[in-house]
């Protein structure tokens, strides 16, 4: 037997009552549980959320998840559009394919779709400082028919020529200080930056509180998908305010080596993580 198993452990472990699920999510998902207790199965155009556990507990309800290519064969059925919303293209498909959409868009990224199509004329330069692939720089992307320029950091930028003069925009879930660096080395480098902040504040403002809350432990799980974005920013704030933090997506993932015995142990999670999956990880530390 380890030394580890050796020892008696007596964690006390608070699981951050700020974080889980965003309303977004939220939203979308008991949309989503409300048709399957009517119906057998729901089709929904990507995972309904980046968290794999999450998924698979829905797949058990009925939940069937496509992609686009899979959409373009879809006849007469229903699909739920998630919270990070599509692109116009996909709203013209289903009145093509006599699709009911389900849309449990979030009523933010609703708003910054509408803000990107609706506020510019046609020579307006738009950029995007957003996840390249990411389900809701896509839809965000579609409203100007593909013409935004997309990026993930300013390196990207050497090798586009800019006009002097641009609109800038961001994916709700990005870092706020790193949007505003970017605004703020744009115009440095003499560029007319029309900067529009459109991240969400209900996950901005959870970068204040896991601060607060990380300061409190010797310890910190931090529990979200691997594909969440929301999640690796929401990470880098845990391990920059308490170095000893721990990335796990499961259970499985928790290693008693990481702990001393009478560690106070806090887990959190990002806008994408199940508060059931955080609770599984609470019983599981104090298993030891």
């Amino acid at each position: 037997m380890s030394e580890e198993h050796d020892m008696k452990y007596n964690l006390a472990v608070t699981i951050d009552k700020d974080s889980g699920f965003c309303f977004g999510v939220v939203y979308a998902i008991e949309m989503a549980e409300d048709i399957l207790d009517q119906e057998e199965y729901l089709y929904c155009l990507g995972d309904i959320v980046h968290n794999d556990e999450e998924v698979k507990r829905l797949k058990s309800k009925g939940l069937r998840i496509i992609g686009h290519e899979e959409l373009n064969e879809l006849h007469g059925e229903k699909v739920l559009i998630r919270a990070h919303g599509e692109a116009p293209s996909t709203y013209e498909l289903a009145l093509k394919n006599n699709l009911t959409l389900i849309d449990a868009s979030c009523p933010v990224v609703l708003k910054l779709q509408n803000r990107i199509k609706n506020s510019h004329d046609d020579q307006e330069q738009i950029l995007i400082f957003g996840k390249h692939g990411h389900a809701e720089v896509i839809g965000l992307q579609g409203q100007t028919d593909g013409k935004a320029i997309v990026f993930q950091d300013l390196a990207e930028l050497d090798q586009v020529e800019l006009p002097s003069k641009f609109t800038l925009y961001s994916q709700t879930t990005k870092s706020t200080d790193k949007f505003y660096h970017i605004k703020e080395e744009l115009l440095s480098r003499g560029y007319q930056v029309k900067a529009n902040d459109t991240i969400c504040r209900q996950v901005s403002n959870r970068y204040d509180d896991l601060e607060k809350f990380v300061a409190n432990f010797d310890k910190i799980i931090f529990v979200s998908g691997k594909k969440s974005s929301n999640g690796k920013v929401l990470y880098d704030v845990c391990k920059k305010y308490n170095e000893h933090s721990y990335f796990i997506s499961n259970i499985e993932e928790l290693d008693i080596s990481w702990f001393n015995p009478i560690d106070k142990v806090g887990i959190c999670g990002a806008t994408s993580t199940p508060m059931w999956l955080m609770e599984q990880v609470k019983t599981k530390l104090e298993s030891f």
